[in-house]
């Protein structure tokens, strides 16, 4: 993990818990408010902007390769020296992603990337693009992701004041077991890592037991036994050396990971209109470049994990590949309409069978239960 020194003092200042902790949102938020610099309405002639930015999952290659190098460099390239920032991925700065959109609306973190998913914990129809089992295939996704998009960004701003300028998507999540296995009905009895309320549904329905494992924690609770199953990218497994603790890799995708990238509403705001329009213009850029980059990685993950020859930047494992069989892909759908979505539209109540009908659900062919 690369970080400015700079970033490193914001981390240390901002997040005083770090790794030791998830400080209450009340907490963390007076925190960075505390370090906030004031808010202006509009920067004087000439004045350097100064952005301060959390991103996406720290170590992965969305954060390395692109937000990272978007924001600490390209950013100043840019704007020709007038703009600078610093970032640091919310994973390491004793961010819950839960609460990153409240932290947001309240301005304690003026631009945060957000994961769906784990937002999904306080605004249910937020998982609706990247259902488990709704996506098998990148195409897929964006079809989904274009269909919400713009509720995603109405929701934004009405009920957080934000305005939405990116949507990022990770690599495919599949499945890492310790044990063999040779089709998603080997799963049925097995401890499987989860990282939100869709996943544990589809978990559920194949007769697994979810276990709620944060992305750092999983390599540790493999080795501790505690899981014996991992959902997560196929090369952000890679990455955190998933493939040296396990043997088997299902390699259907249960679904992506997509994050919107946003800004407090008084912070956008208070940024000098050529600067607004100079991060409306760059920032689909680096959104199309990770959008790419997570297509691509998920080939690139599975041949890392397995040893295969076009494994070029990731470490070459010794994976047994398990791919998706005839009834794999008929019982992705099954689950899908008959536990997955029904279980989201319980959580989320009637508001979310509209955002269903008016969005994804027409995109996908796929009617409510």
């Amino acid at each position: 993990m690369r970080y400015s020194s700079k970033a490193r003092g914001c981390s240390a200042h901002w997040f005083a818990r770090g790794r030791q902790g998830f400080a209450p949102l009340a907490v963390v938020a007076a925190a960075l408010l505390l370090h906030a610099a004031p808010a202006k309405s509009q920067p004087a002639p000439g004045q350097t902007q100064h952005l301060r930015v959390v991103g996406g999952l720290a170590g992965v290659n969305q954060y390395t390769r692109h937000e990272e190098p978007f924001w600490t460099h390209e950013l100043a390239r840019l704007s020709g020296g007038r703009a600078s920032a610093e970032i640091v991925p919310f994973d390491r700065a004793g961010i819950r992603g839960q609460e990153m959109l409240r932290l947001v609306q309240l301005g304690a973190v003026p631009f945060g990337t957000a994961l769906l998913t784990l937002s999904s914990v306080q605004d249910p129809e937020l998982a609706a693009p990247d259902l488990a089992g709704l996506n098998p295939d990148p195409a897929s996704l964006k079809r989904s992701v274009a269909a919400f998009r713009p509720y995603l960004e109405r929701m934004i701003r009405e009920r957080y004041g934000a305005e939405l300028l990116a949507v990022y998507t990770y690599p495919a999540q599949v499945t890492f077991c310790t044990k063999p296995l040779a089709s998603l009905a080997d799963l049925s009895g097995r401890r499987v890592r989860v990282s939100g309320a869709t996943q544990s549904d589809w978990v559920s329905a194949l007769g697994a037991i979810p276990v709620q494992t944060g992305f750092a924690e999983i390599v540790a609770n493999v080795r501790s036994g505690n899981i014996d199953c991992a959902i997560t990218g196929t090369m952000s497994g890679n990455t955190i050396g998933l493939n040296e603790v396990t043997s088997h890799i299902h390699t259907m995708p249960i679904n992506w990971g997509v994050a919107a990238f946003v800004a407090n509403g008084a912070a956008w705001n208070a940024l000098p209109t050529d600067m607004k329009a100079l991060l409306r213009r760059e920032l689909p850029k680096l959104e199309d470049a990770i959008w790419v980059e997570s297509a691509r990685e998920t080939g690139e993950g599975i041949a890392c994990n397995t040893g295969a020859p076009a494994c070029s930047k990731g470490r070459k494992g010794s994976m047994t590949e398990v791919r998706e069989t005839p009834a794999d892909a008929k019982r992705r759908r099954d689950i899908l309409t008959r536990n997955v979505l029904p279980a989201w539209l319980q959580r989320c109540g009637p508001q979310c069978a509209q955002v269903w009908k008016q969005t994804v659900g027409p995109t996908v062919g796929v009617d409510l239960p």
